[in-house]
């Protein structure tokens, strides 16, 4: 049984290791595909097709960002951004405008589907803009993350600007982008009749973008904005995101990485607190490893990111039993914060992200607790063994009833001894003085275990 025994706990051991080695893994993970990646090349002259059909979380920009630097390497004819998206973070679509206006190919924005919010900005930072029929392109007005407007001044003043600077870059009607921000403006639309009144934001259906400038061509389909730009007889790379990036994309999408941040604290605590489990652990682990596994694969954790966390991780176990007065545990939640933030697209946001993790977790934590408090490591510190009968211990009895009790000594008292006392043997002792065996004597204290006689 010994044998079996071990071989199980060695696979349990193994178990709980591989969410640890598989997060020390992840930064190699990534250099590999990023030289898997170098080694892709395509022929010079090509028609790239990018799509652009999520969410604009910071995991669009990695991908893009690829798509773009490949397309340069290749000396690509043309990149066909095939945007269909809601709209997303105005940072990250700000980086991605950047990252388009930068670019050493040609581009051409091709709405699919709708081009809203952040999406209506990456499109009008493209050289050009083609539109579907039934495709839509504006409504950029900032809202929060439950879809309510932002009324600050600032912000809407800035991102109108923003907007507004795009759209004069090439040639469109500044403010037709300004309306498409702020409510609180009149905008005459003379090209197709309409006035944008006070309240409202703008936006456009494809006929209606082709009339007012903001878009330079009406077409069907991808293989048509191809054609437009005289380039049919090229060799069109579709371009499509990895599996990697794909699981980037979703667990680097605020949401996700709230509810991963969630599980990988609470798993954590969990096993440190009430340990002998295994599972909540190996869980913890496995979210944090999801968690920096996709921001590496977006570019935005490295190394020294992780190796902080995981000292972080080292630190919170050694406060568990090396008494620290709190000092190590102070520099594990350190480090623990320092290494998600430098993991993270945005610091503010990795902290706000950070803090309701935190503060659910914690929930989660507690009604563990309390449910299995029988279980936590403060019962090591708590000497719970009761010595009852049952387990072999005898309680010692009151001898105060001995008092005043006479009795035979049985043997020499020098000055301890024995004594018979109702049929029972004591050990007794005299205040100094020498009794010989058959003597009687009266109990006169008693001390604990302790009985004083004396000579009657």
């Amino acid at each position: 049984m010994i044998p079996n025994r071990q071989r199980y706990q060695g696979w349990r051991t193994a178990l709980r290791l591989f969410p640890l080695l598989m997060l020390i893994c992840i930064p190699l993970f990534s250099m590999a595909i990023d030289s898997a990646r170098a080694a892709e090349s395509s022929s010079a002259g090509s028609v790239y097709v990018v799509p652009v059909q999520q969410t604009v979380e910071s995991g669009l920009y990695s991908f893009l960002d690829r798509a773009l630097t490949e397309a340069e390497e290749a000396k690509a004819s043309l990149v066909v951004l095939d945007i269909d998206t809601p709209g997303g973070k105005l940072k990250t679509a700000e980086d991605i405008g950047k990252r388009i206006r930068e670019a050493k190919v040609p581009t051409v924005a091709f709405v699919s589907g709708k081009a809203a919010s952040a999406g209506a900005y990456i499109a009008l930072n493209a050289g050009d803009i083609a539109m579907a029929p039934g495709s839509t392109i504006g409504a950029a007005m900032i809202v929060d993350a439950q879809g309510n407007a932002i009324e600050n001044p600032k912000l809407v003043s800035f991102w109108s600007e923003e907007m507004k600077s795009v759209a004069e870059m090439n040639g469109r009607d500044p403010y037709i982008a300004i309306g498409m921000v702020d409510p609180s403006r009149l905008i005459e639309l003379k090209a197709i009749g309409e006035t944008k009144a006070i309240g409202q934001i703008i936006s456009l259906s494809a006929e209606k973008a082709l009339k007012v400038g903001y878009s330079d061509k009406n077409v069907k389909s991808v293989d048509e904005v191809i054609a437009w730009k005289g380039l049919s007889d090229r060799t069109v790379v579709d371009f499509q995101p990895s599996i990697a990036e794909r699981i980037s994309a979703a667990v680097t999408s605020s949401g996700i990485g709230i509810l991963l941040l969630i599980i990988g604290i609470a798993g954590i605590a969990i096993e440190l607190l009430v340990p002998g489990f295994g599972i909540p652990g190996v869980i913890g682990l496995i979210a944090f490893g999801l968690y920096f596994f996709g921001q590496s694969i977006a570019g935005f954790a490295g190394m020294e990111a992780l190796v902080i966390f995981l000292i972080g991780i080292a630190l919170l176990i050694l406060e568990v039993f090396i008494p620290s007065f709190g000092i190590l545990g102070i520099l594990g939640v350190a480090s623990l914060i320092t290494g998600i933030t430098m993991g993270a697209y945005d610091t503010g946001n990795a902290l706000q992200s950070l803090g309701i993790a935190v503060l659910v977790a914690a929930v989660i934590v507690s009604v563990f607790v309390y449910i299995f408090r029988k279980r936590g490591i403060w019962n090591r510190f708590i000497l719970s063994e009761q010595l009852t009968t049952d387990k072999g211990y005898v309680p010692q009895e009151s001898r105060e009833k001995w008092i005043g009790q006479e009795g035979i000594t049985t043997s020499l008292l020098r000055p301890s001894g024995m004594g018979e006392f109702n049929g029972q043997r004591l050990d007794i002792i005299t205040s100094g003085e020498f009794i010989e065996q058959g003597t009687r004597v009266k109990v006169v204290s008693v001390d604990g275990t302790r009985i004083l006689v004396k000579e009657v």
